[in-house]
């Protein structure tokens, strides 16, 4: 399976200012799986060691940061010879060894060509008090499940990425009929590895479905694991309302839709992890379009799922709603088509979303972006509805952005505004 993360990894081994590299993401979007294909294609050895229920390995970190004895234990618990050469140490599952974390610090200030990456959930959340996160002196790289593109790769559709990639929009418009039904099916199976993994062995669905409900099972154990009694009742009434959330036309999040009565402070911190732990998504409203954005943010915000074939399993829609269209999928396609759009902007393009509403709730913008000081607005449309009202009034009203709509209706440049084709968002990565 192909990861797009990978050149940066390649690009972190060749710097000649490599710091150790932390990547981050939440549980199961593939980090240890990445890390260990990375070390096997760009280092002649790894030394692999897991701080999950290792009071061993974790008791090397115990007396200080003696690298030297660290080394010894790693190569002990590895089985391997580390070299500054040519070994790659992984430490996996590091959050449940702050102190592991915090030698990272020391690694980089005592040992800078010892190459070494660490992955772990919920970095930054479960650090125990008396140690540190060793700011300033790691890399940091964000893994995110499989893009569209990535999916595409994954099952056996690189020619069609390729066409896609190539911004030939005469050629991607033929396609089109393909590339959309290949949409529907990701908006199905979503991006989490070992869901695509299973959907291109078998291509069942239902097999497909049975995988996403396990690992929603496995964040809901994370949950109770890691939050008291009162804070998991709190984070998972959050978590499960997401459905019904993204379902409505004004997709703000509305506290007393998680439950009658249901009061925001009770819900901030619980919000406040599922975003830490990289569960959710989270798009604040901003006020106008200034520079930069996070500037004029107030306290309205969206969540998203982290996945958007997870967003399907929470809302109990099988295949036939998704793929047929039927008219249950109807109230959920605006749902399904921004929750890609949101995946698409922050894993493909690199960039952090916004949206923004009127005062009056009269006229919303999907999503604001900016890059390179240029504002981009976004309306997202699930299907071929092209009217753009809100669009052409805002910018009216702020002049000089360059907005964009995303739509299953074919390219087209009407000056003030480019409409792109929902399966190709990706050839608009550079925003060129």
């Amino acid at each position: 399976m192909r990861r797009f993360l990978m050149a940066d990894l390649l690009e972190w081994r060749d710097s000649p200012h490599r710091k150790p590299l932390v990547l981050n993401g939440a549980r199961q979007v593939g980090k240890t799986w990445l890390l260990q294909e990375f070390g096997k294609a760009a280092f002649k050895n790894v030394a692999y060691v897991s701080f999950d229920n290792n009071p061993q390995l974790a008791s090397l970190f115990d007396n200080g940061y003696d690298l030297a004895q660290i080394l010894l234990g790693i190569q002990a618990e590895s089985r391997q010879k580390v070299t500054q050469e040519d070994t790659l140490i992984i430490f996996d599952e590091i959050q449940e060894c702050p102190k592991a974390l915090t030698s990272l610090k020391y690694f980089h200030e005592q040992m800078p060509g010892q190459a070494i990456a660490a992955a772990g959930s919920l970095l930054g959340i479960t650090i125990h008090e008396g140690t540190g996160y060793p700011v300033g002196k790691v890399t940091t790289l964000d893994l995110y499940p499989l893009s569209f593109r990535e999916f595409l790769d994954a099952t056996n559709e690189s020619a069609l990425r390729e066409l896609v990639d190539s911004g030939d929009w005469k050629l991607i418009d033929s396609f089109k009929e393909k590339l959309t039904s290949l949409l529907r099916q990701y908006y199905f199976v979503g991006g989490m590895p070992e869901v695509v993994s299973r959907f291109a062995e078998s291509a069942d669905l239902s097999e497909v479905r049975q995988v996403q409900k396990e690992i929603l099972q496995g964040y809901e154990r994370d949950v109770s694991k890691h939050l008291s009694r009162t804070e998991t009742e709190y984070t998972l009434a959050a978590w499960n309302s997401l459905p019904a959330q993204l379902s409505k036309e004004n997709k703000k999040y509305i506290f007393g839709h998680i439950k009658s009565g249901a009061r925001a402070k009770n819900y901030h911190a619980a919000i406040t992890w599922l975003t830490k732990s990289g569960l959710v998504l989270k798009v604040p409203r901003v006020t106008k379009p200034g520079v930069p954005l996070s500037a004029y943010t107030n306290s309205a915000f969206k969540l998203f799922a982290l996945d958007v074939g997870l967003l399907g399993a929470m809302s109990g829609l099988d295949e036939r709603s998704i793929l047929g269209g039927n008219l249950l999928f109807t109230e959920f396609k605006g749902a399904f088509a921004e929750q890609f759009v949101c995946q698409q902007l922050i894993a493909e393009c690199g960039l952090t979303p916004f949206y923004w509403s009127a005062e009056n709730s009269r006229g919303e913008i999907d999503f604001v972006v900016q890059k390179d000081g240029i504002t981009y607005p976004i309306e997202v449309k699930a299907e071929e509805n092209l009217k753009s009202k809100s669009l052409r009034a805002f910018c009216e009203k702020y002049k000089g952005m360059q907005a964009r709509r995303f739509s299953l209706s074919g390219h087209r440049d009407e000056g003030w505004m480019q409409n792109i084709p929902l399966y190709a968002i990706a050839p608009f990565a550079n925003w060129k």
